[in-house]
């Protein structure tokens, strides 16, 4: 495969989605081709059923490989689940030598990860806050500096060993390798949120099928994240029991007619519900099915606004949040959004794209998709460094400390080059 070329896997509970993404002569990237297939191996973001995922992960990147003309051999893939969880943590070096170097701040970032982990528990990604240098703060690329203590804080974000090892599984089954393990919140906010929305404080809430997932940003770096489990399944799921209809039912109902602000939904407007098992058919206002949204909605954006408040950046938010995901696509969810969490809400879908297939991908549900080829074609933009290598440095036989530390070289190279 051309090295130009990423493919970014998103694994979702109810879809897996594949984007084919390159570079032109110009630096601009291009998606070159898209897949999508259901899925429903799945369980709010964890693999349940292998081989239900690897046969839905093969027909999504075969169509995305077959309208992209290319074949793919590595793939970046999406990590969510409600096991995800993060801290931030400090580390703290003495500086050898007069000028702190590179090493130094590798040291520094080792440090941090010698933190105590369950045994099922891994690293996905660690991320920089800020740097000390000799108790002055606020120091945002400390190499070259004078000092004799260097400090950080960072960002950790880990997950269950065994979710990450049955999606490496999966891919591999399918016939690819994985290049690189990201968070979906973060795989998403490259793909829709403006630079100046991070610098000036946002909260990232992207509604998929099995899970919710919130990514706070402020000054640049990714302060919160969250994984919840409750999202677009538990809606079509109120829809099912609440009008007695098939799962698949639910979910055309919900995606033709849904609406969260009742309020808004024309009463004279009426919906023919098919019958069940020879039953005769019957309808209802358009209202009453924006009334059994409405309240599962609301759920959905008063955890998440729970969330946001516990990451302790609720009031830094200056420009709001920002929707996205397939659960986002019901009319109506920016304006509940509002109102629930108290800021301003936009709906967000994916940017950064110049050619190609762009008219295809700017839909809310293809945002982690896009998002994971964007990372690949630009891993500075995380500003720190994922840690998915460990799986396969183990795997290989490697000395997974040597691969860690050629890894955080690298990434914290490219990101001091963006600053």
């Amino acid at each position: 495969m051309n090295d130009d070329i990423v493919v970014g896997v998103d694994i979702g509970t109810t879809k897996v989605c594949a984007v084919v993404a390159g570079k032109d002569e110009l630096d601009r990237v291009n998606v070159l081709g898209v897949g999508m297939a259901p899925s429903d191996g799945l369980n709010r973001g964890v693999v349940v059923n292998i081989d239900r995922t690897v046969s839905a992960i093969r027909e999504a990147i075969e169509e995305a490989e077959r309208a992209a003309g290319v074949e793919v051999q590595e793939v970046i893939v999406g990590i969510a689940g409600d096991h995800v969880q993060s801290f931030q943590t400090r580390g703290v070096v003495t500086i050898r030598s007069e000028e702190i170097t590179q090493n130094d701040v590798q040291r520094l970032l080792e440090d941090t990860m010698h933190v105590a982990l369950p045994a099922d528990r891994e690293i996905l990604h660690v991320i920089p806050q800020e740097f000390i240098v000799d108790g002055q703060d606020g120091v945002a690329d400390p190499v070259g500096m004078s000092g004799v203590r260097l400090e950080g804080d960072v960002h950790i974000i880990t997950g269950l060993v065994s979710a990450a090892k049955n999606i490496y599984r999966c891919i591999e089954k399918s016939g690819f390798a994985v290049s690189d393990l990201v968070l979906e919140p973060l795989a998403s906010s490259f793909s829709v949120l403006h630079e100046d929305e991070k610098e000036v404080g946002v909260a990232l809430i992207d509604v998929g099928g099995g899970t919710a997932d919130i990514a706070v940003f402020e000054d640049n770096t990714i302060r919160h994240t969250a994984v919840i489990a409750v999202a677009g399944d538990k809606v079509t799921d109120d829809i099912r029991k609440g009008l007695g209809v098939m799962r698949d039912q639910a979910e055309q109902l919900k995606r033709q007619f849904g609406m969260t602000l009742a309020g808004r939904a024309d009463p004279d407007e009426q919906i023919e519900i098919p019958g069940i098992g020879g039953r005769q058919e019957k309808t209802i206002g358009r209202d009453a099915l924006a009334q059994i949204i409405q309240p599962r909605m609301e759920e959905i954006l008063e955890i998440a606004g729970m969330e946001i408040k516990r990451s302790g950046y609720g009031r830094h938010l200056g420009v709001g949040c920002v929707l996205t995901g397939g659960g986002a696509l019901i009319p109506g969810t920016d304006e509940l959004a509002a109102d629930v969490l108290g800021m301003e809400a936009r709906i967000g879908r994916p940017m950064g794209l110049s050619g190609g297939l762009v008219e295809e991908v700017s839909d809310p549900k293809f945002s982690t998709g896009v998002g994971l080829a964007l990372y690949g074609m630009r891993p500075e933009i995380i500003g720190g460094m994922t840690l998915s290598e460990e799986a396969r440095a183990s795997r290989n036989g490697t000395a997974q400390g040597e691969t860690l530390m050629t890894r955080i070289a690298n990434r914290m190279k490219s990101w001091f080059d963006e600053l």
